[in-house]
């Protein structure tokens, strides 16, 4: 039986994928979708565009003559998406993922049970297209935010084995990995569940690996940064680390975060944010949700004079989507074209800061990892975790000089030279690489 995975969402689901797909390949032909016969969906629910796009997907597989598995977060909060599909797992039973695929024939089956798996205990089969490896480091949040659906299928944080955790990433490294992403809801709360505030420690575990590898550490809450700040920059002194913080604000309004029933205040995200600043040149990656039904037009502005006081280097904008089932979901909701306004605003700033700041490194020499393929050149990350477009080979560390930028990526000289003759003889221009 031919077998394919389709995964949507967060570097999570990503990491899912590796354990389902390990799985599956002891026992069915690994395949694209369209040779496929069976299709597991692996699915994101965090906003309704994009579970509204999985549902239409599931009905275009299935009008195919297909057989879909969902799995991901889907399975836990839509039921319109469960009961289109032929069978299904939840997040925490990825060794179902077989039984599921042979039981869509015959009826189908869904697992949807909570159960404590840590999963650097599962098997995980990753992809060699790249030189990056996700590790999951917990499942679940201590979170409790009005307007997030996620809770419903993650629960309440578990976190996995600091000892499990290390030899999955040296494993990794021994595999030829080069950039290990730590990955979890909220990095920041690991260890909360066992008792205390785990990252700083089980980053400087990892760090202690031997070999040349770089860590990215995936979001964490500002409430958390906060309260193990001292030894978490100790921690990022270490130069395998990124020196990458993705801490999200959602509101530059205090009001509008304690409607949220976000747990930080404004003032603690800025505290972090300017601490980390005063010890490392930090690439500075931050969320907004815009449209939030208690945002006035005045907390909307507070909003915007946050980003551009605080100037980040990434501000991932949301509109606000309604989550059936939270808090914010009965609230009166925002007339859609005032947030599409707003979010038309906030963007334009974000373009404009992303651009401003990578103009500092126009000049500057970088060491760089080169991670993965974009659309006609190679991919590499700076010390900072900067997208650099250049040419090397996957997994090369190597120095070059910065030429020129976008807001959203650093220009090799050396390629934008050659990209520079080539616009001339041909007339096209330098296209945005894929993937960034």
């Amino acid at each position: 039986m031919r077998v394919a995975i389709e995964t949507y969402g967060c570097t999570m689901n990503q990491s899912d994928s590796d354990v389902m797909r390990a799985f599956l390949s002891n026992h069915f032909e690994l395949s694209n979708v369209e040779n496929a016969e069976v299709v597991v969906i692996n699915s994101c629910g965090v906003i309704e565009f994009t579970e509204r796009k999985i549902i239409r997907r599931i009905q275009e597989l299935k009008s195919a003559g297909k057989k879909v598995v969902l799995a991901g977060c889907l399975s836990r909060i839509s039921k319109e998406a469960l009961n289109l599909a032929d069978s299904a797992i939840s997040p925490d039973n990825l060794e179902k993922v077989v039984e599921a695929v042979k039981l869509a024939f015959n009826g189908g089956a869904r697992f949807l049970e909570w159960n404590n798996v840590d999963k650097t205990s599962l098997p995980k089969l990753r992809l060699k297209e790249n030189v990056i490896a996700i590790v999951s480091i917990s499942e679940g949040c201590m979170g409790h935010c009005a307007f997030c659906a996620t809770k419903f299928a993650r629960g309440k944080l578990r976190s996995f084995s600091i000892e499990r955790i290390v030899k999955e990433v040296e494993n990794a490294v021994k595999q030829g990995f080069k950039e290990i992403q730590i990955t979890s809801q909220d990095t920041g709360c690991y260890g909360l569940d066992r008792g205390k505030l785990m990252l700083p420690e089980l980053l400087e575990r990892i760090c202690k690996i031997e070999g040349d590898f770089r860590v990215r550490v995936g979001m964490m809450n500002p409430q958390f940064a906060k309260a193990m700040l001292s030894d978490l920059l100790n921690a990022y002194e270490s130069e395998k680390i990124y020196k990458f913080l993705h801490i999200p604000v959602q509101s530059g309004d205090n009001r509008v975060l304690k409607d949220m029933k976000r747990d930080h205040s404004v003032e603690d995200f800025v505290e972090v944010v300017e601490e980390f600043r005063k010890r490392f040149d930090v690439m500075l990656s931050t969320d907004i949700i815009v449209g939030y039904p208690t945002e006035s037009e005045e907390s909307f502005w507070k909003s915007y004079e946050l980003i551009e006081r605080v100037r980040p280097d990434i501000v991932n904008i949301t509109r606000f989507s309604k989550r059936n089932g939270t808090p914010a979901s009965k609230l009166k909701q925002i007339p859609g074209w005032i947030v599409k306004e707003r979010s038309r605003n906030l963007t334009e700033l974000s373009v404009k800061i992303g651009l401003e700041n990578n103009r500092r490194y126009v000049g500057r020499e970088l060491e760089v990892l080169v991670t993965s393929h974009g659309r006609k050149w190679m991919l590499a990350r700076s010390n900072e975790y900067r997208a650099v477009i250049t040419f090397g080979e996957l997994g090369e560390f190597k120095k070059l000089k910065i030429g020129d930028c976008r807001h959203n990526y650093l220009l090799d000289s050396e390629l934008r030279a050659r990209s520079f003759f080539a616009t001339l003889s041909t007339g096209a221009s330098l296209i945005r690489p894929s993937g960034l």
